[in-house]
This record gives C-alpha cells, structure tokens and sequence, in this order.
C-alpha cells in the first residue's frame, strides 16, 4: 500500500538540513569513481543493489546526532521499522551496527551466566548463536537437524521435555531465513512451543526482513534482529531490532550488568527513547539511507513486496529446472530471496562464480561449512529482485557452465514472469 504510514514528505531535501554551499572548504575534487569501483550486479547472499533514492539520502547534509531534526528523523525510522516488523513494540530501532551485532545484542541482553538457552540450528547462523550465548555464560542445548532442513515443532517440544523443570530456561531461538542454506524456518508451532515452556522466543531475520512476512506480534516473537544490507536494499551497516515488554521486563531483572556496555539496550533505549541521553554518535548517513529506504518498501507496500521476491523466485526455480540443476532445500520451505542449488557434477564452482563475475559482472555466492564447494547461492533480495536480474542470473549461468539448455531456462523463467 502506498505511503501507508502517511509519513509527511518534503521534497528533495526532506529533513530540512540546512544547505551551506558547494565545496565550501575548498576540498580539492579527482573524480566521479576516486576508488575504481566496478559496477556489479548483485546477486549473492548480501549486499543486494541500493537504489539511487537511497543513495542520495546518504549525501544529504549532516547535523549533529541529537540534532532537533535528526530526533524526528529517529522517530519516523522507528514507526517505520514498526510497520516493517509487523509490532507495536515501543523499543524498535536501528543499532549502531551491522545484523551480527543485532544477533550478540539480543542474545547478551537476555542471556546472562547460570541461564539456559534452547537454539535451533540448521546452518551458519544458527550455529553462531550457540557460540554467541555460550560466551554470555548461559548454558545451551542445540536442536540439530540437517542443513537445508528445518526444526518441527514436535521436536522442539520433545528436547524442552527432555530438560529438568528446575531448568532456569530464558528463550528459545532459531533463524527465520538461513542464509547459508536458502531455508525458510516456520514460526508459529516454534514460538507455541517456548512459551509454553515459559521462555521468550528469540527470532534471527537478518535475511527475512522485507522480504517476506515477519510477524513479530501475530507469531509471539518477543526479539527479533535484522540488517539493512539484504532484502531492504540499504547498505550495510544498520541492525533494526525489536524488543517486545517481556524481553524487556528480562532486562531488568537481570543480576548482572549486560557483559557488552555498547550493546547494553537498557542504555540505547535511554538515547532511541524520549530521554535522549547522549549513549554513542548514531551513524548519522546511514540513517537517513535506512530512513528512505523504508520509505521505498512502504511506499511499494509489504503485501506487493512480498509477492514481487516470490514471482521472481519462481521464475528463477524453473529456468534453474530447465538447466537440470536441483536445489537442496525441499520447494516449500525455500526463502525466495536466497536460492541455493547444487553446483553439477564435474564442476568447478569457483571457476563458475569468477567467470560470472569477470565477465557479466554478476556476484553470487559460495558456499559455506559443509555445503562449501557443492552449492551456489543466488540472491534476489530488495532492489536485486527484478525480472531483468532472473534472466541475466540464468543466462550467465548458462554459458558459464557451457550449457546448450540456456535458451530453455529463459523460456521457463518467461512463461513464468509472464502469467504472474
């Protein structure tokens, strides 16, 4: 739904920064592209492109941290992290940081030593949780599966069982979209389980985010954690978090102090509240990225969004079926941001992927852990997301791989795109 925040719009320089003039401080100029960066079309596990709105927001003028306008500018990019997490979560906003610090500000927050913690681990990221809370002191039990596969519900219960009742158990935790595996982990019979377990339930949406339905009040997610650089097409370096009342009331009934003072959210709610005590220099460029952004996800409407990464997955699924190649990841729990498929047989996958790169200029991903060497991982996140990106993927793809099936892969991905 367009502007479905009615956020007031001002023109090009929306924030009323004032303007002081060009090159006022006579920096000498070299050039357009000073660093040689080559153009890239992004379509690997993250970053996704960045549209040229969101770039221009970064050039805007900055003012100070607890600058009059950039205090409102914080209260738009709350209320619209809201609406994107689906939450009225008072304690909603960007941390200073990239999504692994989301994931390590969550986890020391609500985690100190002598607690438990169940982590539900299917890939990388779900592994980096256990380390992360092991390292907060709490004691953690993993509920394994394969990669590529995810967590039942029934399983979950039977581990909570397994566990002593005097068990001082804090939360549950799991990864909505594994990005090293293109997994899509429901929610609801997971968040069920924990609380009637009595703990809080942790959710990873680093990758999810924007990309497909996150329902923190509907699904019973009391955190959640994300990063700017995937499906909401900003650069990286912003960690949108929500922290629900009962996490929060965990906060402060802790013992001990939060081992991390930056990452300490009984200090950052002081400054992202109404109090605005000065807690660290915010990132001011980003957050006007992340501020428009928003704007452009809202302005397109959730719903569309959600629909457009689905299309184009779609798209990409059956001219990956034309080339004969498989995926690992069985068709309903696939995220359709981040596709995994299994390199062929005989294949080289770093040669592919330095080909593709060298000379189409597409980025894709590796593998990693136990799927390195045997998957790529192809990306269609935010901006990324196009039609024009399905067809280009699959045809470098094709004549990278030396495939005489590539005008079949097109066609399959066209009918597709065509009867969306």
């Amino acid at each position: 739904m367009p502007n479905e925040l009615n956020v007031p719009r001002q023109g090009p320089n929306e924030f009323n920064v004032p303007r002081q003039g060009p090159n006022e401080f006579n920096v000498p100029r070299r050039g357009p592209n000073e660093f040689n960066v080559p153009r890239r079309v992004l379509l690997g596990p993250g970053p996704s492109e960045v549209g040229p709105r969101v770039l221009r927001a970064m050039s805007t003028p900055l003012v100070g941290h607890l600058d009059p306008s950039f205090v409102a500018l914080m209260e738009e990019v709350k209320e619209l992290l809201r609406q994107t997490f689906r939450t009225a979560n008072r304690l909603t906003f960007p941390l200073s940081a990239t999504g692994s610090a989301g994931m390590e500000a969550v986890l020391v927050n609500l985690l100190e030593p002598g607690d438990h913690a169940v982590i539900c681990v299917n890939g990388v990221f779900g592994g980096r949780m256990v380390e992360i809370a092991r390292r907060a002191g709490a004691e953690v039990t993993s509920v394994e599966v394969p990669w590529g596969e995810v967590i039942d519900a029934d399983l979950l219960r039977k581990m909570l069982a397994a566990l002593p009742a005097s068990t001082p158990l804090r939360l549950v935790a799991c990864v909505h979209a594994e990005t090293s595996t293109g997994a899509r982990q429901p929610l609801e019979d997971l968040s069920r389980v924990a609380h009637e377990r009595g703990a809080l339930f942790v959710v990873d949406a680093v990758t999810s985010l924007g990309g497909t339905p996150v329902e923190v009040d509907a699904w019973g997610i009391d955190a959640s954690y994300s990063g700017t650089q995937k499906c909401l097409s900003c650069p990286p370096g912003l960690s949108p978090v929500t922290f629900g009342e009962a996490a929060l009331a965990r906060v402060r009934e802790r013992k001990h102090k939060v081992q991390s003072w930056y990452l300490d959210v009984s200090l950052l709610e002081q400054y992202w509240g109404t109090d605005r005590v000065y807690h660290h220099t915010a990132p001011i460029s980003m957050v006007y990225a992340l501020h428009e952004a928003l704007r452009v996800v809202h302005e397109e409407g959730l719903e569309a969004r959600f629909a457009r990464h689905v299309r184009h997955h779609r798209a990409l699924v059956a001219g990956l079926d034309a080339l004969s190649m498989k995926m690992p990841v069985a068709p309903e729990y696939r995220l359709p941001m981040l596709n995994s498929v299994f390199v062929p047989g005989g294949v080289d996958e770093a040669t592919v992927r330095k080909r593709m790169l060298e000379r189409h200029g597409i980025e894709i991903g590796a593998g990693l852990g136990p799927w390195k060497g045997q998957v790529w991982r192809i990306g269609l996140m935010g901006d990324s997301s196009t039609p024009a990106n399905v067809l280009l993927v699959l045809a470098a793809l094709a004549e990278s791989l030396g495939s005489s099936a590539g005008g079949a892969a097109l066609g399959a991905a066209e009918r597709v795109l065509a009867a969306a």
